[in-house]
């Protein structure tokens, strides 16, 4: 199957949702090699992914992944009657934008925690990004290697808990070193905020296009996620940013609506985009502690304004100042804080994973 996809790729031609899903159940069961890994990932860039072939590959892949189950796929979509604490999964992430920003998505995983949000972190290591947000967690003194078990008793008992890719995608390893040697960002890259092992029944998710938007939104809609938003700032920025337009694809009730959002419209200041750097893994740490601790400026606006989304989307609030002061109450409470430290200490007394071979 990979070799007739390659060929139909190349030639520009659109795979099906089918052919989609057996192609890359082809790719994680092993039976490909890595120049063809390559050849396939490559091509459906240049040629641009459809709705139906990362709809496909999506639906692969979470085939063959490990799962967790914090009873939160059997919601009533009336949301005067949604408990958010209860029946609400919260995932933000990114896709690895074209810019060098600190990790904002995780910063903001913190904040809607302390604000009583059930997060499920979903996340690796860089592939196309100086900083992952596994690295940066890791740099702040969370355990990473802990078993699937321990990380759904994670969220369950303190609200918040990390979940490292490689524990719950052990197949993608054979994309591994592909992805490292072509070096650009690639439908592999759109697959992990995609493919929750908690299913996460709301989402922020940053994509480094503003054509990927709607496809993205789109494609959480074909499998049943309640709410979302699929973003890409100005500059390739896969966040909601603070230094200029954000295109917004709002999933919500099975439709999607497009626009686009500025600080201003928001009362944020416009900063400059150098204001927002991050660097490498022990930089990003050190931003993230000072956000935390309620240090002032554009750093922590990018966070409020993406914390907002994620209120929205949860259904705490319904606009995106009321989810800025919401972020704002988490931080300056100390409770975004508090829920770094907790997780720091639940995953420290846990025991080492011991990854099995497939």
């Amino acid at each position: 199957m990979i070799r007739e996809a390659i060929t139909k790729v190349v030639r520009g031609r659109h795979l099906t949702e089918v052919e989609m899903e057996r192609t890359m159940d082809e790719i994680m069961s092993g039976t490909t090699t890595p120049a063809q890994i390559g050849a396939f990932a490559t091509a459906l860039r240049l040629k641009g992914e459809t709705v139906e072939e990362i709809t496909g590959a999506t639906r692969a892949m979470r085939e063959k992944s490990i799962k967790i189950n914090l009873d939160n796929h059997l919601v009533n979509l009336d949301r005067d009657e949604i408990n958010v604490e209860e029946e609400t999964i919260l995932d933000t992430c990114g896709t690895g934008g074209g810019t060098s920003t600190f990790n904002v998505s995780t910063a903001c995983a913190f904040v809607a925690a302390g604000a009583g949000v059930n997060v499920a972190k979903h996340g690796n290591r860089a592939v196309s990004s100086l900083c992952g947000s596994a690295d940066v967690i890791e740099s702040l003194g969370v355990k990473l290697e802990i078993s699937s078990s321990e990380v759904e008793r994670c969220i369950k008992e303190i609200g918040i808990g990390f979940l490292y890719a490689p524990i719950f995608h052990g197949t993608l390893r054979y994309t591994a070193g592909p992805r490292q040697e072509i070096g650009i960002r690639t439908i592999f890259n759109l697959l992990g905020p995609l493919t929750n092992p908690a299913e996460a029944s709301a989402q922020v998710i940053g994509v480094y296009d503003p054509a990927l938007t709607e496809k993205i939104a789109s494609v959480l809609n074909r499998l049943g996620t309640r709410e979302a938003f699929v973003v890409c700032g100005e500059g390739t920025l896969d966040e909601i940013s603070i230094c200029g337009s954000t295109r917004i694809s709002h999933l919500k009730n099975g439709e999607v609506r497009t626009f686009d959002l500025t600080p201003e419209e928001v009362g944020l200041k416009r900063a400059a985009p150098e204001s927002i750097k991050g660097g490498n893994a022990l930089e990003n740490a050190q931003i993230i502690h000072e956000i935390l601790d309620g240090h002032p400026g554009p750093k922590r606006d990018i966070v409020l304004l993406n914390s907002a989304a994620a209120f929205i989307a949860t259904g705490l609030d319904s606009c995106f100042k009321e989810g800025i002061e919401r972020a704002e109450m988490s931080i300056d409470s100390g409770q975004a804080k508090e829920k770094l430290q907790q997780l720091i200490a639940f995953t420290k007394q846990c025991r080492p994973f011991v990854r099995k071979e497939l």
